[in-house]
């Protein structure tokens, strides 16, 4: 409860502070993060940007970050994971031993969380944060135990209390449980995030496409950059199903192979329809409301529980 005022307060404070609504950033509430040569992430209301964190001499990029329903943040950032709450105090941090990479983590309801290693003994771990003890571990295949950054990226629980991870070198999505036991797995190139739909079947998304998939593997519906007329599209990441039925999607920009001119910028994020109309864009690169790359994108328009998942009997 707390923490819970400290994050109202702090938002009450911003918007007395007399910003104006953004253009750019109206239309969702959101969280956002993305991978970039510095570590940033924003919370945006009503067209602000009412909550930031910085870390300008950080080594490692944000793969994956999740703001829980107290206002805590659960980031990975390539060296290691960390939990801060909304005033950025750290409340657990945990770093990759040499050699390995963390690109994904998932809070477990209120005291744990797992975390995918990339390494060359690759595998996925359940800790407490509250004890700080490591409840589970669990070997995950990989295509090549010595190439550690192209491993894994996203993974993400499901309904049902498994885990399903986009095993990127690996050419395959695959459902795990918590023993590690494989469930279920289909083909893939190079998929970059998976996450289960209410339905049962599965989205999928690689640089260069975004596909929906049954439980026998049949292709439900798919979109890729030739599909959405008139945007330059630089890489898929995460692309997210939304309870009114359309799918929100990243397009990230490499920053350390372009140079990133905010006049000619491709949009950040884009919410489509099923059949691919572009109902909201996001496109803000420009001081001071510069969002930067995008990878994660998490609508904020309804109260959501991020942490209210099961991993078999963690919870």
């Amino acid at each position: 409860m707390k923490t819970r005022t400290l994050f109202l307060s702090t938002l009450a404070a911003l918007s007395q502070a007399g910003a104006e609504p953004s253009p750019a950033l109206a239309g969702h509430d959101f969280f956002y993060a993305g991978e970039n040569k510095t570590q940033d992430m924003y919370l945006v209301r009503k067209g602000e940007i009412v909550w930031s964190w910085h870390n300008p001499g950080s080594r490692g990029e944000i793969s994956d970050a999740v703001l829980l329903s107290n206002g805590s943040v659960l980031f990975a950032h390539q060296y290691g994971v960390t939990l801060i709450d909304s005033a950025k105090k750290v409340l657990w941090n945990f770093d990759a031993p040499e050699g390995c990479e963390i690109h994904t983590a998932q809070p477990i309801g209120r005291d744990r969380l797992f975390y995918l290693l990339n390494g060359p003994e690759p595998k996925c771990v359940v800790v407490n944060v509250t004890t700080g003890k490591t409840e589970r571990e669990f070997p995950l295949q990989v295509g090549n135990p010595k190439s550690t950054h192209g491993q894994f990226r996203h993974a993400r629980l499901t309904a049902a209390g498994t885990l399903l991870v986009a095993h990127m070198d690996g050419g395959k999505v695959s459902e795990y449980d918590e023993h590690g036991k494989e469930l279920w797995t289909t083909p893939f190139p190079g998929p970059w995030s998976a996450s289960r739909l209410p339905s049962g079947n599965t989205l999928i998304a690689s640089s260069t496409l975004i596909r929906e998939v049954s439980p026998d593997g049949k292709t439900i519906w798919e979109c890729n950059p030739a599909d959405l007329a008139g945007q330059s599209i630089k890489n898929f990441q995460i692309a997210t199903h939304l309870p009114n039925g359309n799918t929100l999607l990243n397009n990230w920009v490499n920053s350390w192979n372009d140079t990133i001119d905010p006049a000619t910028a491709p949009a950040q994020a884009l919410e489509i329809t099923p059949d691919k109309k572009i109902v909201w864009t996001l496109k803000s690169w420009t001081a001071p409301n510069n969002l930067g790359p995008a990878t994660t994108i998490q609508l904020l328009d309804t109260p959501s529980v991020p942490e209210d998942v099961h991993f078999g009997e963690f919870h």
